[in-house]
């Protein structure tokens, strides 16, 4: 089986861990995800606080290319990534005279039919239904699943999970056999895109995240955001130091923790790439 993906920066970058987890994931399971050809960045997190035009164009020529790939469905892992294509192609298609106006900028055509899958909704349509028989190494451990605060707003537009109590990682990682605890920093925001300008803020509101998980004894905090995993996992000097205690629960992207459940190593899913080392891999 083939379907669309679309990396996005980060994945190509400073999160590669997550690209390489979520193909050797899919490959587990006989299925290739193919990259869009020539694609660019979809614009978060500045774009459409600057200029709504080109906040519409670069995701849109994303969706151009996967359409012109002849994709009908395409994988979006990072959070971000996912809310601009998708709240993209629901405003295009909502203004016709945008989306003209749209499509004539990029110089192609978009029909605005093209199915976006966020990492959860891929591995619940593909993979779930398979993952407990799959399973080889129990995934035996306390965790908190932080889905931050993009992947499920705006709920009118993405129309994925519930907004303030989502439940979608956490049924994905008990069928790997984790305890998933209930807790209240579900979805509250890490410092986002001030990881680099604004250490201080990310610190203040990212340790308040840490150390309520570390707090309720989880082993690991499980995450579906590139950008959320760098400000929770490679910002934890800066945390520590706020808190003025030494945290060190890590910090792993789900297809991670289910790589390692279904038999993957942890060089093959990318642990090594991680500031804080899950001891227990």
């Amino acid at each position: 089986m083939e379907i669309g993906f679309y990396p996005g920066c980060s994945l190509k970058g400073t999160s590669s861990e997550y690209a390489q987890s979520t193909l050797a994931l899919a490959k587990a399971f006989d299925i290739n995800l193919k990259e869009i050809t020539d694609w660019n960045c979809c614009g978060a997190t500045a774009a459409h606080n600057l200029n709504h035009e080109l906040a519409m164009a670069l995701p849109a020529r994303v969706l151009a290319l996967a359409e012109k790939d002849g994709m009908t469905e395409i994988v979006v892992p990072c959070a971000a990534c996912y809310n601009r294509l998708t709240v993209t192609q629901h405003e295009l298609n909502q203004d016709e005279e945008l989306k003209d106006k749209v499509s004539g900028i990029l110089q192609m055509p978009l029909s605005g039919n093209l199915q976006i899958l966020n990492v959860m909704q891929f591995i619940d349509k593909y993979i779930a239904n398979k993952i407990e028989e799959k399973v080889v190494k129990p995934f035996d451990h306390k965790v908190v699943c932080y889905y931050g605060c993009l992947l499920v707003r705006p709920q009118n537009i993405l129309k994925f999970d519930r907004l303030e109590d989502p439940q979608s990682m956490d049924t994905l990682m008990r069928k790997i056999g984790a305890d998933s605890i209930d807790w209240g920093y579900k979805t509250e925001c890490c410092g986002a895109g001030f990881s680099v300008s604004r250490t201080d803020i990310v610190a203040k509101l990212s340790g308040k995240i840490v150390k309520d998980a570390s707090d309720r004894g989880a082993e690991a905090i499980i995450v579906a955001c590139p950008m959320c995993q760098s400000n929770l996992d490679m910002r934890r000097p800066q945390i520590n130091s706020y808190l003025q205690m030494n945290i060190q629960t890590p910090v792993m992207y789900i297809t991670q923790a289910i790589g390692l459940a279904v038999g993957l190593t942890k060089e093959e899913v990318g642990l090594q790439k991680l500031f804080v080392a899950p001891t227990f891999a």
